[in-house]
């Protein structure tokens, strides 16, 4: 549905978010541990956030990438705005140059709802939605090697996990 771009902007700053406090700077190297997220690539996608002004970068001792606001106030339609430039999802379903309410292409009418859909729901999700469900994973979590609370169905009680 996105450039590939879009979707390591995307995953890198939930990635980012899930793991530091807004202002605090986390390198690159510790941001693609434990993930598939191609290092080098994400960081031209994340100067690109930078310049966009969804992400800060500082060099240096106590460097790194940081939110330089609350996560609650990036959605998603800022960081695909960053990337794709505005309006890409206005654009044509069929990729043609010439299609509007006034032209409509075959699909126009199908897809306006679509459409509304996704706008509705890049602009009400946000860069907090998806740390937090990142955070929530059990696969995300023991990658990290943080230590989960489980429980024991037979028991009723609830403990650490043991690390081996």
């Amino acid at each position: 549905m996105f450039t590939t771009t879009t979707e390591y902007a995307i995953r890198g700053i939930a990635e980012l978010a899930s793991r530091v406090e807004p202002g605090q700077p986390l390198l690159l190297d510790e941001l693609v541990k434990g993930t598939d997220l191609p290092r080098d690539f994400l960081a031209k996608v994340f100067q690109r956030l930078v310049k966009a002004g969804l992400l800060r970068s500082a060099k240096g001792r106590g460097g790194g990438f940081s939110l330089p606001k609350p996560p609650h106030e990036i959605t998603l339609l800022h960081i695909v705005n960053a990337i794709d430039g505005p309006g890409r999802l206005d654009r044509c379903v069929l990729g043609l140059s010439r299609c509007s309410d006034d032209m409509p292409c075959a699909q126009h009418d199908l897809y306006r709802p679509l459409r509304q859909r996704l706008n509705a729901y890049l602009e009400g999700t946000t860069v907090a939605d998806l740390a937090a469900s990142l955070r929530s994973k059990e696969a995300w979590q023991r990658l990290r090697g943080l230590d989960l609370p489980i429980t024991n169905p037979s028991a009723g009680t609830t403990g650490q996990k043991e690390r081996t």
